[in-house]
């Protein structure tokens, strides 16, 4: 009868305790906040620029004067000739010698180093209606800022959170230059050169636009990235110290603040009255790299994107309030940026390019919370 009562005290006891700590147990918090570092590693890799100009293929502009070195180096080097007892020569190779010798500069050139407009004619200008500039594009650098969360939980283990941050400044990295493909066949009324080039001059130069490479940055941009996350915790409030948790969500991407480098930006304007003057029949002017009618000016734009993100984590209670949260985030995030070249006296869009900017950030975050 002794060991009875024993042991019916033992079973009176043990679920007493299992109640209290099943009651213990379920006094999770509903709100929790916690700040700490965020490190974004953005893992994405340069896309090229896809550029259109209202230069239409087919165009035709006068050459007007042109400098010599410009006009030899729009020559297609490998473009071969004729002459009148059917032997072939390079094109680019006798025009050399005709420029350099110095009689044939006094009938072809003004003797400052242009040749005659009456001698240049027009040309045929092919390839700078669109194309696509290889080995180019824009990569997002590593950044650093505060970052900030917010969840309201479900029950003990489900819940929302809302992730933040004080948007930080991020430095675009460019990728490669940027030239535009000019062909085209040029044609001069002059009878010297008639004879020599009945079919007209052939066209080829890959007309260097700008560098993206050689900067220490080519853009800064101020990010906006909160995210919304559904997260599940494993074990029991009060119960298990350390909790580790998934979580899957949306990102959301807005920037501001779009500051171009300022050398980009000098070379883009200079690529405006390029293609003005060919559209204002001064192809040579275009070569030469002088101004034209317009006054252009730069506009970049980025676009707003939504992205999938998944997180994995962990939080470990210093007591029922305080506690410290690790995580890992990854989103595959993209979006564009969009760069014109607009000429303020007309509001004609000169130049307009593109490019997909994929960021796809791995999300480091340490912090400490607090849970009310």
């Amino acid at each position: 009868m002794k060991k009875i009562c024993a042991l019916k005290r033992i079973v009176i006891a043990s679920s007493l305790l299992a109640i209290a700590n099943m009651s213990f147990a379920g006094e999770y918090k509903r709100f929790s906040v916690s700040a700490g570092w965020l490190h974004v590693m953005p893992q994405g890799k340069a896309n090229p620029f896809n550029i259109n100009t209202i230069v239409k293929n087919g165009t035709n502009s006068t050459v007007g004067s042109i400098s010599t070195k410009s006009f030899l180096n729009s020559v297609d080097p490998n473009a071969m000739g004729e002459d009148l007892g059917g032997i072939q020569f390079n094109q680019k190779e006798v025009l050399t010698e005709f420029l350099n010798d110095e009689f044939m500069q006094t009938l072809l050139t003004d003797g400052k180093g242009n040749i005659l407009p009456e001698v240049a004619g027009s040309a045929n200008i092919h390839g700078l209606e669109n194309w696509q500039s290889a080995g180019t594009g824009l990569e997002a650098d590593d950044v650093d800022t505060l970052g900030l969360t917010f969840n309201y939980y479900i029950n003990d283990q489900v819940s929302l959170q809302l992730i933040g941050g004080i948007p930080p400044k991020v430095d675009i990295k460019g990728k490669g230059e940027i030239f535009a493909p000019m062909t085209g066949l040029a044609t001069s009324p002059s009878p010297l050169v008639g004879i020599l080039f009945p079919d007209g001059i052939d066209l080829n130069q890959a007309i260097p636009i700008t560098n993206l490479g050689n900067k220490s940055k080519a853009a800064t941009v101020r990010a906006w990235t909160p995210a919304i996350e559904a997260q599940y915790q494993f074990g029991k409030s009060g119960v298990n110290k350390l909790r580790p948790y998934i979580g899957a969500g949306v990102m959301y991407s807005h920037f501001t603040d779009i500051k171009l480098n300022q050398q980009i930006k000098s070379d883009l304007v200079a690529a405006g009255h390029m293609i003005q003057n060919v559209m204002d029949g001064q192809a040579g002017a275009a070569l030469d790299g002088k101004p034209s009618s317009a006054n252009p000016y730069v506009r970049v734009k980025t676009t707003d994107a939504i992205a999938p993100i998944v997180s994995l984590g962990a939080t470990y209670d210093f007591n029922s309030n305080w506690y410290g949260i690790a995580s890992v985030s990854y989103a595959k995030l993209n979006n564009e940026a969009r760069i014109d070249v607009i000429d303020a006296n007309t509001g004609n869009r000169l130049i307009h390019s593109k490019t997909k900017v994929d960021i796809d950030p791995l999300i480091t975050y340490l912090g400490v919370g607090y849970r009310f």
